[in-house]
């Protein structure tokens, strides 16, 4: 894997470069509309990374921003602290499980789902327009009661918990839309519980990865500093671009990294 995709070692540097501009761009694209993943991971794959410590990689330095994002969410968590619990014990256990199972999965197993992986993720930001809009029409007036909710949000985190471990892309718009059918209508609220829930389960898929030595530093701390970057510049002139303009490149990219990737296979 030292010369990954079949690039000589004299384009070291451009690679470092893609690195940089994908880690960039992953945090711009993750402040504004989600899919930062689209781009980190096969540009720390194309470094020559394992296919599961570029998973692994990605993982790690995407999470010190999702955890940053609780802060701006503090009320809303406070307010749904009964809810918010659960919800990341569920993560966690979902995440672990998740995270130990990529572990585990032979190199060259997970190189060939990576597509598969890609494309379904494109394919959740792709409805992610059409069930948002869905949502929206959809009233609440057969939704049962909250105590009623608990234990079915708690199966339904756990399993998502399981895919953000494993992988993780589109991961935020199935927690919406799973808060969305169970009744939460307010995008705060849910917004909160999202971010609580992809944070704890990345949280404990980073101790396991970097327990277990599969992060790779050198790229990982580049891509840490860099998505801060991103993601700042992004929040600042998120709202000069129209929403489904940025939800239309993101399902490009991921499908045009999915398409890349079935091709080298």
């Amino acid at each position: 894997m030292a010369l990954a995709f079949g690039l000589p070692s004299t384009l070291i540097n451009w690679r470092w470069l893609w690195l940089t501009a994908a880690a960039f761009l992953g945090g711009a694209l993750n402040a504004v509309a989600g899919g930062g993943t689209f781009l980190l991971f096969p540009a720390i794959l194309g470094m020559g990374a394992l296919p599961v410590a570029a998973n692994a990689t990605n993982t790690v330095a995407l999470w010190p921003g999702q955890l940053t994002s609780i802060a701006a969410y503090r009320e809303d968590v406070r307010k749904n602290l009964r809810l918010v619990w659960p919800m990341a014990l569920a993560a966690l256990m979902g995440g672990t499980v998740g995270a130990m199972v990529l572990l585990r999965t032979p190199q060259m197993t997970f190189l060939h789902l990576v597509p598969w992986l890609l494309l379904a993720a494109a394919g959740i930001f792709a409805a992610s327009g059409p069930v948002t809009r869905w949502l929206e029409r959809r009233k609440a007036t057969t939704i049962a009661p909250a105590h009623r909710r608990r234990l079915p949000v708690f199966l339904a985190t756990v399993a998502l918990g399981f895919y953000l471990g494993y992988f993780g892309a589109g991961s935020g718009f199935l927690i919406i839309t799973m808060l969305s059918l169970f009744g939460w209508q307010d995008l705060h609220e849910i917004n909160a519980l999202k971010v609580v829930t992809t944070t704890m389960a990345n949280g404990v898929a980073f101790v396991i990865f970097v327990i277990h030595g599969q992060v790779i530093w050198r790229y990982c701390l580049l891509a840490m500093v860099t998505c801060a970057i991103g993601g700042y510049g992004a929040a600042r002139f998120a709202r000069r671009i129209p929403q489904q303009i940025l939800r239309t490149i993101v399902v490009a990219i991921g499908l045009g990294m999915a398409v890349w990737f079935f091709f080298k296979q």
